[in-house]
């Protein structure tokens, strides 16, 4: 498989760390594209609830896969989120190619896209972050209970469900949320002046322009959905955003595998390992 050139990748809540994460989705979605610039929106490694017990050679090997674009000189922007909030406390730090921030403004071609993850705008998150990581341990705790039971239905030749979106779609207040978290992002960011705000977070993909409810105007409001549930990520490319959705069938044919060689190189220059272990130090 040749890579796909794009302008821009845009990923988001990735959740390295957890039983959710679909790493190895992931990995073959990052070595099917050679981006001009990468930027992870927030909640990459998911420092709430990292540990040594579970961090499965995938997950490495996907951030291996993202330390490999900043040595190849490929701007990669890390926006720090909620579950890797730590990392706020480092915002600024410039390495290069590599750059970690709170929020991100970036010319696109001509345009001003405002870049967050989001968490700003979760009241829960802002009043009871006790409450939010208990949520986020019964999500992880749902998503592993899922992943069992699909194995069980895929065996007797039945569809894959999602508990989790069955849940969230019988409560109209999680459909509530979603709709004022868009609004409030396209009502600020139509206030600031910029022409797409581009959000994570809410882990629901998204491209759709939304009035401000305070101004005259509009904004084009993007979500680049997770890799959890959605498996999905936002692209730029000639003039053009787009949801890209992982399917399985478009993978069949990887591309090459380089990492093999490539892993004692970047770990003797990035020290990954080394990293990985002070945020297991600091959060634990």
């Amino acid at each position: 498989m040749a890579k796909r050139e794009v302008d821009i990748a845009i990923i988001s809540d990735v959740h390295l760390g957890t039983y959710g994460c679909h790493a190895k989705e992931l990995l073959k979605y990052l070595k099917s594209i050679k981006p001009k610039a990468l930027i992870l929106n927030g909640d990459i490694i998911d420092i709430w609830q990292f540990s040594k017990s579970y961090w499965p050679d995938t997950h490495m090997k996907v951030v291996r896969r993202i330390m490999k674009f900043v040595t190849e000189g490929t701007p990669v922007y890390y926006l720090t989120g909620n579950h890797d909030e730590m990392l706020r406390k480092f915002a600024d730090f410039d390495l290069g190619a590599f750059k970690l921030m709170n929020k991100l403004v970036l010319d696109v071609d001509g345009k001003k896209a405002w870049i967050f993850h989001g968490d700003v705008f979760d009241v829960t998150m802002q009043h009871s972050k006790w409450l939010a990581k208990l949520g986020a341990v019964g999500y992880d705790t749902l998503i592993l209970i899922n992943s069992v039971a699909n194995w069980f239905l895929t065996k007797m030749g039945r569809q894959k469900m999602s508990f989790s979106q069955k849940v969230k779609a019988k409560f109209k207040d999680a459909v509530k949320f979603i709709n004022a978290f868009e609004q409030t992002a396209a009502d600020l960011a139509v206030d600031k002046g910029y022409d797409y705000v581009i959000c994570g977070h809410i882990h629901h993909a998204e491209i759709r322009n939304i009035n401000s409810t305070e101004n005259n105007g509009s904004v084009l409001y993007l979500n680049s959905g997770d890799w959890v549930e959605s498996l999905t990520a936002l692209e730029y490319h000639d003039g053009q955003w787009k949801i890209f959705q992982y399917r399985p069938e478009d993978f069949e044919t990887e591309v090459e595998d380089d990492d093999k060689t490539d892993a004692e190189n970047l770990d003797d220059k990035l020290n990954v390992n080394a990293l990985l272990e002070k945020f297991r130090q600091e959060t634990h």
